[in-house]
């Protein structure tokens, strides 16, 4: 687990990269506010957050696999990190923030994507 990252991933990336073409001015990886969000607007009082399907326990196809290996583990993990995104969620709208979540499975539609961020912009 050493190697996978948990800043500058590719879905992030890719989210980014739709967001800058759109002309949003952006900031990541806060510390200051509760969860880290990846991607922060001040301006519009927004952050996004960038999920992967598997380590957030999506309902996709990729999100609902369960590793066969050490199955207690994964299960209690997956279980632990909805618990924290769920916390992280309240405590930023209870500040004022606006939350949404992209999903890794939602960035395979380039078009979608780009309307969604754009609805969210305003």
């Amino acid at each position: 687990m050493r190697r996978v990252k948990g800043k500058d991933t590719s879905p992030e990336r890719i989210v980014r990269k739709a967001l800058t073409a759109l002309g949003a001015r952006y900031r990541l990886h806060r510390k200051d506010l509760p969860g880290h969000p990846d991607i922060v607007m001040p301006g519009r009082r927004l952050v996004l957050f960038v999920h992967g399907c598997f380590w957030h326990g999506h309902d996709c196809a990729r999100g609902a696999r369960t590793p066969k290996a050490n199955r207690d583990y994964w299960v209690a993990k997956i279980a632990r990190n909805r618990a924290r995104d769920e916390r992280s969620d309240a405590a930023l709208a209870a500040l004022g923030w606006r939350v949404e979540t992209i999903w890794e499975c939602e960035l395979k539609d380039a078009a979608a994507l780009r309307r969604r961020l754009a609805g969210l912009l305003g």
